[in-house]
């Protein structure tokens, strides 16, 4: 225990934590801070706490995951929260991970091999966390399934309506055209593309390689009567062919991979028409570049990695891209995996029915380290407007707006439906 107090009392000075270890003894740490509840962790074992603070980047959660390190009320993101709060990035202070030069080099160059995501390994990484049963994003998704960052005019509005903003904030930027060809690279359960046709009168294709979300989305395009005109393929996008008045890519380039950057933009630019406008929603990371935590290279998005603006623009110009627009998300995703969090923790007993408690604590502790990486740490949302040709769009941003506060006029949230039995 010697050594987890040890780490502990550097690790937290706001806010309170008190640990109760396997002989019932108890341990205080930091100091009352309003921005922080107070956390009560026990340790089933004695040697819970040499392995977390051995292991201080993934040894928490896998003593969670099993069940030997226990929180009050069971709500991991307390927890959580109050480790990466001490730590804030604008702080220029980091509570985990190595500063050991030799380790962040191995660690730097193992993760570019495994993000080489050659297009075999690609469709299985997005089996990985995509096909895992549809049902399980029913339970904490809003309605139309989409799983990226909700975009808030309002930090108290509804999922729903958030998610419903961000689409409208999306097409906004595109500029559409009635009759114009989209591609959706990344389509996910199909929820943009449908919203895409249905306000601007385009026709899209939306490309993915996950086998579950291409059958929802073509069911739900048949269900709607629009699927001569709202298509989906399963189709890695190095392999597709044609020519797209507008390139929209909502939460895929997580999953490029730094050594394909530069292809990723090439193919792009190629399938853009001369006069063309591409949109990337993509979760990056403040300051420059870095490496995907080990929980979630290994748990949650093998082969995934959020990249620094430096990278994304790095590669985009290397092909000739213009960046025409940045709008960066600083606190949006902390609102949007907040809703996603409570909702899932309502629905413990059908996640654990569907799988199994160890599954269900893995769960809630890749949201909560999400939530707590967006609010407190180097996490961010960057959205960013491409185009090939420098007059492909108006002089001034006014257009943006005008166009966002009519889409958001044209259609009202739906309500959140029920989750499933």
């Amino acid at each position: 225990m010697w050594l987890f107090d040890r780490f502990a009392k550097n690790l937290v000075k706001r806010g309170e934590l008190t640990i109760i270890d396997a002989d019932g003894k108890r341990y205080q740490y930091g100091t009352p801070d309003p921005a922080f509840r107070p956390v009560t962790l026990r340790f089933a074992d004695k040697n819970v706490a040499t392995y977390i603070a051995r292991h201080p980047r993934l040894g928490a959660a896998l003593a969670w995951m099993d069940g030997r390190l226990l929180v009050d009320d069971d709500d991991i993101a307390g927890m959580i929260d109050l480790i990466r709060g001490n730590g804030r990035w604008e702080d220029g202070r980091s509570t985990l991970g190595t500063k050991n030069p030799v380790k962040l080099a191995w660690a730097a160059s193992t993760a570019r091999l495994r993000q080489l995501n050659r297009i075999a390994k690609s469709k299985q990484n997005v089996a990985h966390h995509y096909d895992i049963g549809d049902r399980l994003y029913d339970l904490f998704l809003d309605a139309d399934r989409q799983y990226s960052c909700a975009y808030f005019t309002d930090e108290d509005n509804t999922l729903e309506q958030a998610q419903l903003d961000k689409k409208a904030h999306i097409a906004a930027k595109l500029q559409l055209r009635p009759g114009q060809r989209v591609l959706d690279i990344g389509c996910g359960w199909g929820g943009m593309a449908l919203y895409l046709n249905r306000v601007a009168d385009v026709d899209v294709l939306g490309i993915t390689l996950s086998e579950e979300q291409l059958k929802i989305a073509r069911r739900r395009a048949e269900e709607a009567g629009v699927a001569d005109r709202v298509k989906f393929e399963l189709i890695d996008y190095r392999e597709l062919t044609g020519r797209f008045d507008r390139i929209v890519s909502v939460g895929m380039f997580e999953h490029v991979g730094v050594p394909n950057y530069r292809t990723f933009f090439h193919k792009c630019r190629a399938l853009l028409e001369e006069d063309g406008v591409m949109l990337l929603h993509t979760i990056g990371r403040m300051g420059g570049p870095g490496q995907t935590d080990p929980f979630t290279a290994k748990y949650i998005f093998p082969g995934g990695y959020n990249p620094a603006l430096s990278e994304i623009v790095g590669a985009s110009e290397s092909v000739r891209l213009i960046t025409a627009d940045v709008e960066t998300l600083r606190v949006h995703y902390a609102l949007t995996i907040r809703h996603w969090y409570d909702r899932t923790r309502a629905n413990r007993d059908k996640i654990e029915a569907m799988f199994d408690a160890r599954f269900y604590r893995m769960w809630v502790f890749y949201l909560a380290g999400a939530m707590a990486a967006f609010k407190h740490g180097v996490m961010c949302n960057y959205q960013l407007q491409l185009i090939r040709d420098r007059r492909a769009l108006p002089l001034t941003r006014g257009y943006i707006a005008e166009a966002e506060a009519r889409l958001q006029g044209a259609e009202a949230a739906p309500l959140p439906e029920p989750a499933l039995p």
